[in-house]
Formats: C-alpha cells, structure tokens, sequence
C-alpha cells in the first residue's frame, strides 16, 4: 500500500504514521509536548539550548530549519557558546514563574550536548538538579554519547556524570522510543522535580525510521506520592542543606514510584511456564540483543522451549527495583548485556543480594571471572549471540541451535582473519584552509587542537598531542619549565576560542610562557555542518580581545589581505599578511617571547561550495586546468596545497595530474606547484551534459522477490558525495511502499572525504526492525559506491558467501595519502578479488559508475544514483521503481539529472552497449590516454613521440639502443619483457627532456586545444602560471624562481618558441646552457651508456639486478629544483644499484626504490 507523503509531514501533528530521523524526532517531540500540554490546559513554552557535537551536531542545524514550525509552538532555540552556560540558562527557564514574574505557566526545557560537554556541565547539573525544576517545566538533558569514538577524542559514555548529579536516565532503543521516552522524561521531571536524563547514541539519534507520532500514544500515570508541604519544585531562598535533604529523600523516592507506575521497563519474553535464563538489557544494546536472538533463530516459541526471559531497561537508573525482583525470581543464570561501563549489572547484584535462590549474574565477566562482554569499544550482536548462544545449549541443547552456534563461530573465525585490502582515512577538503594554515617552520613544533585541524597530526606536519576542548595550550604551561624546547604553536579553530579557548589564551600569558596560538578562522564550525559562530564573531574582534588579553604581538594572515574595510578597527601594530607569507611571519613569531598570536582568516572550502550554491559567496571566475602533457607527475603540486582535488590520470606517457572539476573548491595553491602545467581558465564553462544526454532506452522491469523478511543493505561511500543521501532516498521510498525501514548513516570524520557507510533495512512493518547496523554475514546487498571502503575489514565481513549480492563501483578516488606519495595507488585487483571472494562466485557487478556518469552528465556526483539504479534493476532492492522514484523528488535536489542517472544505472546493469552508444563522443579518447597494448607498440609511439620532438635521427638513436636491449631480452621471456618495457620507458623520459621548446610544443600542438574542448563548453582568458629561466626572479619566501602568470599572447610566442626546436643543444641554444639543462643531458647520457651495458652482457643471473637498475630513473621528475632534488637523491642510490647488476645480486629496497 502506497503511502501519501510530504517532506513537512514529519512535524505535522496531525499525521500519524510519519518517517523522522532521531534528531527529527526532538523537534517533534516539543510540539507534541507543546500540543499536550495546550489539551490539558496549560500555556507552556519551550526552550532548547546547548552546544552542538557529535552524535548531536546537526541538532541546532535541524531546529533552526524548523524555525517556521516552533515559533507558533512558543519554543525557543537558541544555541549557547558552550555546554555549561547552556545548562545554567535550562537552569534559567525553570525560574520563570518562581517570583510570579513569568508569562507561561511554565517552560520545559531541553539541554543538549555531547559526552565531554557533559562532563565540563557537571556543577551546572548538580545545582540545577538540586534547586529542582518549575512544577509544569521540566528539564531533560540530551547527552551525546559517541561510544566507539568515531568523531570525538574520547569514547564517551555520560550516564555515570548523571548518576554522580542524581538525575533519572532513560535509554531509548531507537527514533520511536527518543518521542515516548522524552514525554516521559519531562512528565517525570515535572512530577519529582528532577533533571532526566535521555542517553542518545549515534544508533537511535541518527538513525531514521518510520515511527507512531500519535499524541496521545503515551499516557503518563502520576502515582500517589506523600509529597511535604512545599512540594518538590525550585523556590527562592532554599538552602543547600534542604535541597540535599529533598533529593535524597523526597524526589528520587518520588521518581521511582514514577518510574514503576509507568512501567518504562517490560518483559519482553516471558520464558514460558519456567524460565530459567533472563537477558537484561537497555538502548542500543538492546536492539543487538534482539539481533543476536534473531541469529540464534529464537522466537518467542524457542524462547519458550529453552526458558528463556528478556527483561527490557528502559530507565538504567534508578531501577525499577520491584519490577526487576519479580522478573529475576525463580532465574538460573541473569546474563545483563550493556555496552561499556556496567550500570546496570551492580544495581542488580545489590538488589539480588541475600537474597533466596538468587540467579547468578553475568555481564562484564563470565562465570569464572573473565571478560565476557568488554567496556572498550560497542557489542556486536553476532558476539552477543555467540554468548547467549552457549549458554543456552549448555544447559538446554537443542541440534538446531548447535547448528546456529557452529555457523555463528565460523562467521566470527572469518571476521578475526579478515584484514583492511585498503582504507581511507579522513582528511582535509580540497581547498580546506588548514592545508596551508597548519604548515609550521623547520625546527619548530606544534599542537593539534579540536576540530577538522585535528586531522593534522596525520599529516606530516610536526603537529603532535592535542587537549579537551578549551585546554588548548595549557599542557604547555605545564610543559615548558621542564622542556629544552623554547617555544610552541598552539593551533587553536575560532569555534573552540569562541566556546571556552580564550580563557587558556589568558592562562598562558599569565603562566609567561613562549607560545604562539594560531587561531584558525574559518568563519564557520565545520566540523558539525558548517554552523556560524554562537553570537557572530568577527576576525577584529578576536584581535582586539587578544590584544587586550596581553598578547606581545598579534598578526593576521589570510588569502584575501585587501578585504578588510579601511575603516576595521585593529588593535595597535597589527599587521596584515599574505598567507603565502605565513612561514617567514610563524618564524618571526617563535622568536618573540611571551604571548604572541597569529589569526589565519580563511572561509572553510566546504562553507564556501554551501554558500556558493546559494548565491552567498563570490565564486571565483576562474578554473585550473592541468596540461597533462606538460605534468611531469612529480607530486609537487600535492605537496603544496594538500589537496585531495588534485588527482591521478593515467596516460601512455606514465602518471600525471588532473583537477577533480567535481570537488575542486577554487583555492588554487595548487598552482605553486614548480611545473609550467598551471593553466588558469577566465569564463570557463564546464562541459556537462545533462542537458543533452539523451533519454535513457526502456529495459524490462526485474523480477523482485516479495518482502517477507529483513532485507540488510550497507552502502559504502566518501564523505561529501551524496552517499547518505542514498540511503535517505532508499529509506523514503521504503515508507512512501508501506514498508519498515531503519537508516543509520556511519560517517564520522568522513565528511572530510574519509569513508562513509550506511546502514539499511527494509522489513514488512517497522517493529520488524530491531539493530538497524548490518553485522557479519548479514548484507543482503553491498551497494558499494566506493570500492575502497568496500574493501575494509568491516564491510567485507559484513557480506556472506552465497547470499550477498554486491554492485561496485570501480572508480579509484585516491585517498588523501596521494597528496604526499606522488606514486601512491590502489590496490584495485586486491580489492575486486577480496569482494568477489566474501560473496561468492557470481554474486559481484563492477562498472566505473564514476566515468560513466561523468560522461552522461559532466558531474560524478550522479555517479551514486547510477549505481542504485543498477543494483535496482538486478532485483536486489525490494522497493518499487516509483517509490524510489518519488523520493529522488521528494528530496529536491537536482531532481532531473538524479531520475536519469536512475534510469541509465538501470540499462547499465542489461546493455552495456546502450550504455557505451551514449557515452560515446564521437571523437576517439586523446590519444595519449590509450595505453598500448604491446611492446612492439610502446616502443613504436616513443620512437614517433620522439621524431616530433627533435627529428627522426634522435628517435632512431633511441629505437636502436631499445632494439639492442630487446634482442639480447628476448629468451628470458616475460622477465625479459619487463626488463625491455622499464629500459624503453625511462630511456624515453630521459631523453625527452622538457626544456622550453618542448612545453611550448605540448602547448601549441592540438592535443592541448582538444583537452580545452573536452572540458569546457566554452572558455576566456587563458593564464598560465610559468616560471621562465630568462625572466624569472627568485621568490625569497621559497627560495626558487618564482612564478608569474602569463597572458594569452603567450600562444603565439609558444608557437614559435616550438619552432626553434632545431637550436637544442647546439651553440645557438640559448636555454642549454643552464645548469637545469646540463644536468638532464648528463642524466640521459649515463643512462644510455647503463642501457647499453645491459644490451651488452645481460644474462639470466642477473636479470632482476638489470632490471632494477633500469628502473632507476623513474622518480626523477619535475622541473627546476623538483627536479633537481629528485636527480640528486636518485644519483645517490644509483652506485648500489651499478654494483648490485655486476654482482647479479639484489639491490636493497632503499635503493631500488
């Protein structure tokens, strides 16, 4: 049955069944609070305030996006600059009516904040919680717990800093249970006068599902109670003794009585006529205890047969004591599973102690001690399962769960074995500013701090230890009268100087240490989603604050050093610096002693792509486009900039660089980079074809198996291209078929390009769904848009042989590394090999859907719905073509170009030829992009390359000398073929030296002309960034001669300058005598002479030495002192490698390398 959905249906009270994300689920949830509370009577507001941070970083994001809907509602958001003064303002809202100042009849507040903002709010809570709440308030306070530490410095878990301020927690098991619970939650803060606390992680609160919000779904029952005259609300004048006295006695005796007449616990299975084994369990764990039933293949008859009871924690403190007796009596064996720390498992064993038959409790440690289920890290239900699992049959055996156990052990063996074929760790956008802020001088160290500049300390970058969020700094202080270091840089982003980093600024001035705080200003939080600043701060505000907080200097640098009004109120003695100068002003600094600051003001690349796409913020007409002609594939504009647009193509001529137009964010440090590649592009016009991609052909609708069961489906992806947005389309589609569906999106630091995977199930009805994560074994489809991630230990263990299907895409976006090994690369067999194998032979699709959708389109972003469109029409997605189709339009974003990308995903996975015919151009791939498919071949096109870069005798002096190596090869077979391919590739290069008249070739010829065409529709001004030996200066910052940029009239002089060819090398050549130029005619003539003694006396003993030694030439690359580098540090392994070819013996790695 087809749903009718709208996208505002899931605030909309008046609908019933709705599909919400956890987080969504909070803004529901105070409109029905709200909506309640008007049915009973009462004129209340609402008020949300706390400090972003995962799993709660989108929540300010999604309740300022629903700004329209709360304003009628009477609530109130507004985001605190940090956790403490969030907790104390909540504390505020419960004040409102206590003098009869107030204009509601109360305020029910919400905090929120992440586990280590738990922490620094722990004297707000315990006041607030002791003063108490307003009798129709209510506080509930949202801790965010990121239990496996996957975007956070800690693995946090918050409820024992609730305990130690005796506020209740209730632990919701998914989006459903955050709306009851949170009713709950303030009906019971407002009954006892108690804080409450909600625990979510990152499996219930950003999870997405199709979930009751009916208002009248949960119905609070107020016990009677013996409350004192005065009650058990927040008053003026209470002395802290007396609040002491009223929590111990009074208020939390009144929340268990809440808690007990609500019965927010429950039997979820009885255990028939005896049990004799419970399960206790709460939250996430809970929904991993259901799936490790479901594993076992326990139903509620099995569970029966076996006397197995499962006793659901909804409040994990206080218990629900008489309750929980109850349940325990008669018990054999209580096994109480909870991930980290136990909270429940003691309360147990207290409230079990001396008592008669008591069962044996289980949970962290096993019957003789040992570790059962760990604290570290999160449980996984097959792990759970297994537990269960023996345990059962050891005192019930039963043949069919000995079987689930055996293959649960076999599945758990193949997951200890299974390793990474390759990962892909987070890093830092293209065109993010910490690739040029965190660069530090030789000589000089410093530290990390919190946020997206955290992701340095991986980065080569001398940038070591970090702090809690606001301490950054302070270790130094406590550091630097036993160090021999004389000072340090403190990288310190503008939202953590905004939260609470400005008071460590001032504790190290008063500590007088040497320290230079670089406050990085990225005018955004960009590590949450890209949020302003709580309370709008500016770059001359910060400056003034630190000045006056006694810094000896304060400098800025930044991109743009003329945007700044003249008018901009600067402390005294400021300056204002490029940032191409930051190393020589971070030099001047570490010399200053004392306090001393430099503010890097630079917007984040990922805020500007936001703002750009809204018309907010200046897009720069210009593009840069890479000659890969003229790339030398040196790696030197990775080094540079550090950016991940700047990618790998693979050519006939080896390796080169190519701009990702798709994720290039305009910052252009790219083009400092010693290479004459650099063409800036003025009024370029990407090439997309969208508009004229033709209409992808009617192909058969597939055969798709009826839903009867969970359907698992794990996407894998990198961060910031569209993956989650998958699964949400997915997901919709599910709810607009009817069906149950459970989303949880895995990102982390992944939307800095690291990866990404969520996590999919499909069922019949909603309460189908217990654990949403895809465990071992249990994909039923992997529908991996990143064969990178799909290659890591955990989504490979996560397919089953014989039952997962998996569609790949093959396309390899290097990961971050590549920006540092110029000859990094993929694994690209490995991969494929390790996914065909963990499915089974048959079961695995590969295509470049990157490619493809890149040519159909000219935006790779279509890539992941070209995907999902192929694994649509293979039958592995159980969802109807129109509700998928419906929510790519129900999500409103590129709306055309995705439904194409659909469809033409679909003819993808049954005619390929259809496919090909579309994407054909009608011009042949550029030539030099074709590899040769032969030796002969390979040496045939260098001997022709060769003839047009000087004449037919050069390139004869070159097929001769290859002609010998390949004779005197021949009769070792294929050792002596790649002995001749290494010989005539680097003989090649050497001899096709890229002096001037060369690149003025590769700029004149019209391969560069067709590369221009293939990329822009249209284009205007063309610069390029060229550093000629005749012209150029030396840049003082770097050291080499620096680069300029150089007009369109500089055509016609490279069509000259390439005529003059014929003057190389001789007396006229007014280029050959530079240094550069006799150094690469001195590499070529050694080289020749190396080949010529291998065509000379090779034999068989000694073929890997020879060929190795052949090899040897292959990182020198580049142009002027990059290259210049790489000749020395290759000249230096070159004796070792002369020596081991005499010897016929091997040389070492260092050297062969």
């Amino acid at each position: 049955m087809r749903n009718r959905v709208s996208l505002d249906d899931k605030y909309d009270l008046g609908k019933d069944r709705i599909f919400l994300s956890g987080t969504q689920a909070l803004i529901r949830l105070v409109l029905m609070q709200k909506a309640r509370d008007r049915a009973a009577g009462l004129n209340t507001a609402g008020y949300v305030t706390g400090y972003r941070g995962s799993p709660l970083g989108a929540l300010d994001q999604q309740f300022q996006r629903a700004a329209k809907v709360l304003a009628p509602a009477d609530v109130v958001f507004s985001p605190a600059i940090n956790e403490d003064l969030a907790a104390t303002a909540v504390w505020g809202t419960q004040q409102a009516e206590m003098r009869g100042e107030g204009r509601f009849d109360g305020v029910f507040g919400i905090w929120y904040g992440k586990g280590p903002g738990v922490d620094r709010s722990g004297d707000a809570f315990r006041h607030a919680n002791l003063a108490g709440t307003s009798r129709h308030g209510g506080v509930l306070a949202l801790m965010g717990d990121d239990h496996t530490c996957e975007s956070s410095t800690t693995a946090h878990q918050s409820e024992f800093a609730l305990v130690d301020a005796m506020m209740p927690i209730l632990n919701p098991a998914g989006a459903q249970e955050i709306l009851d619970f949170g009713l709950y939650g303030w009906a019971l803060s407002r009954y006892a006068g108690l804080w409450a606390g909600l625990k979510l992680v990152k499996d219930n609160v950003e999870s997405t599902a199709s979930i009751d919000g009916r208002l009248d779904r949960v119905r609070p029952i107020l016990p009677e109670f013996p409350f004192p005259p005065g009650g058990v609300h927040v008053r003026p004048s209470d002395h802290p003794l007396a609040q002491e006295a009223r929590l111990h006695e009074v208020k939390l005796p009144a929340a268990r009585a809440f808690i007990a007449a609500n019965a927010l616990d429950r039997v979820v299975l009885s255990g028939g006529r005896t049990p004799r084994i419970g399960i206790v369990s709460t939250g996430k764990s809970y929904l991993d205890v259901v799936e490790a039933l479901d594993l076992l293949g326990i139903d509620e008859v099995t569970a029966a047969d076996l006397g197995l009871a499962f006793y659901k924690v909804g409040c994990p403190w206080p218990l629900d004591a008489d309750r929980l007796r109850a349940f325990a009596g008669g018990l054999e064996l209580l096994i109480v599973v909870e991930e980290k720390r136990a909270l429940i498992e003691p309360q147990i064993k207290e409230l079990l102690y001396r008592t008669a038959d008591a069962p044996q409790v289980l949970g962290k440690t096993d019957e003789t001690g040992a570790i059962l289920f760990r604290a570290p890290g999160a449980l996984e239900p097959m792990q759970i399962a297994l537990e269960i699992g023996r345990r059962l049959q050891a005192r019930r055996p039963q043949e069919r769960l000995a079987a689930r156990i055996a293959d649960l052990e076999a599945r758990s063996e193949r997951l200890r074995r299974t390793g990474d074929v390759a990962v892909r760790s987070p890093y830092f956008c293209a065109g993010c500013p910490h690739n040029s802020s965190t660069h530090v001088p030789e000589g000089s160290r410093a530290y990390a701090g919190i946020g997206c500049h955290y992701m340095v300390q991986w980065m080569d970058r001398r940038t070591e230890g970090y702090t809690q969020m606001g301490g950054e700094g302070g270790n130094w202080i406590g550091e630097a009268p036993f160090s021999r270091t004389g000072h340090v840089f403190q990288n310190l982003g503008d939202g953590t100087y905004n939260h609470s980093g400005a008071l460590a600024i001032r504790a190290a001035k008063a500590a007088g240490v040497n320290i230079t705080y670089k406050i990085l200003y990225n005018d955004a939080v960009a590590m949450t989603g890209g949020q302003a600043h709580d309370g709008g701060l500016t770059v001359d505000q910060i400056a003034r604050q630190v000045a006056a907080e006694g810094a000896r200097r304060v400098v800025l640098v930044t991109d743009e050093p003329g945007k700044y009004p003249p008018a901009t109120n600067w402390p005294a003695a400021m300056s204002i610096h490029h940032r191409d100068e930051l190393l020589e002003v971070e030099r001047e600094l570490a010399r200053e002693p004392g306090l001393t600051v430099l503010i890097y003001d630079q917007t984040c690349a990922a805020e500007k792509r936001r703002r750009r796409k809204r018309g907010l913020f200046p897009d720069p007409d210009e593009r840069i486009l890479i000659n890969d002609l003229v790339c030398e594939g040196c790696g030197d504009c990775g080094v540079q900039s550090n950016c991940v647009a700047v990618q790998p193509v693979e050519t006939e001529w080896g390796r080169k660089r190519t701009i990702d137009q798709s994720s290039c964010n305009k910052d252009f440090s790219c083009v400092k980079g010693f290479c004459p590649s650099f063409v800036s592009v003025r009024g370029g016009v990407l090439k997309g074809r969208a508009v004229s991609a033709p209409a992808a052909p009617a192909v058969p609708e597939p055969e798709i198996a009826p839903l009867d069961r969970v359907h698992s489906i794990l996407i894998t992806g990198v961060g910031g291209t569209g993956v989650v947005t998958v699964g949400a389309v997915l997901g919709m589609a599910a709810h607009l078929d009817g069906l149950g569906c459970g989303i949880i999106d895995m990102a982390g630091l992944a939307q800095k390009g690291g990866a990404v995977t969520s996590h999919l199930k499909l069922a019949p009805r909603p309460e189908d769904i217990s654990a949403i994560r895809v465990g071992t074994g249990g994909a039923d489809l992997v529908l991996a848009c990143d064969i990178v991630v799909a290659g890591s230990a955990k989504v490979l263990t996560a397919m089953r042989e014989g039952a997962t299907t998996a569609v790949v895409n093959t396309h390899e976006t290097l990961p971050g590394d590549f920006t540092r090994n110029p000859d990094f690369s993929l694994p690209g067999r490995q991969l494929v090999a390790a996914i065909e194998q963990a499915t089974g032979a048959g079961r695995s699709r590969f295509i470049d859907a990157t490619e493809q959708a890149t040519k159909l389109f000219g935006d790779a972003i279509a890539a992941n719905m070209f995907l999902l469109g192929y694994g649509w029409q293979m039958g592995a997605i159980p969802l109807t073509r129109e509700a998928i189709e419906d929510a790519i339009r129900l999500n409103r974003v590129s709306v055309e170009m995705n439904l194409a990308a659909f469809a033409w995903g679909r003819v993808a996975a049954v005619d390929r030829e259809a496919l090909a015919q579309a994407v054909r151009t009608g011009e042949a791939v550029p030539e030099h992009h074709r590899l040769s498919e032969s030796l002969d071949e390979m040496i045939a096109r260098r001997s022709r390359f060769l003839a047009e870069y000087q004449d037919k005798a050069y390139a004869d002096r070159f097929a001769r000398r290859i002609a010998a190596l390949k004779a005197r090869a021949e009769p070792f077979g294929t050792d002596g073929e790649v002995l001749v391919r290494t010989g005539a590739r680097e003989l090649f290069r050497l001899m096709a030296i890229k002096d001037e008249y060369e690149v003025a070739r590769l700029y004149s010829g019209s391969a560069f002309r067709r590369q221009l065409e293939d990329t822009f529709e249209s284009h205007g001004r063309l610069e390029f960034h060229l550093a000629p030996p005749l012209l150029s200066g030396t840049d003082p910052r770097t050291g080499r001669p620096a680069k300029r940029r150089f007009g369109p009239w500089v055509m016609p002089v490279f069509g000259l300058l390439a005529r003059m060819k014929r003057l190389r090398g001789g007396v006229f050549d007014p280029f050959g005598r530079t240094e550069e130029r006799r150094m690469e005619r001195r590499l070529r003539d050694r080289f020749e002479a190396i080949v010529d003694d291998v065509a000379a006396t090779l034999d068989a003993e000694r073929i890997g030495a020879a060929t190795a030694l052949l090899a040897w030439p292959e990182t020198i690359r580049g142009f002027g002192p990059v290259r210049a580098e790489a000749a020395e540090r290759a000249e230096a392994r070159l004796p070792e490698l002369l020596a081991a070819w005499r010897a016929g013996t091997e040389a070492s790695q260092q050297a062969a390398e």
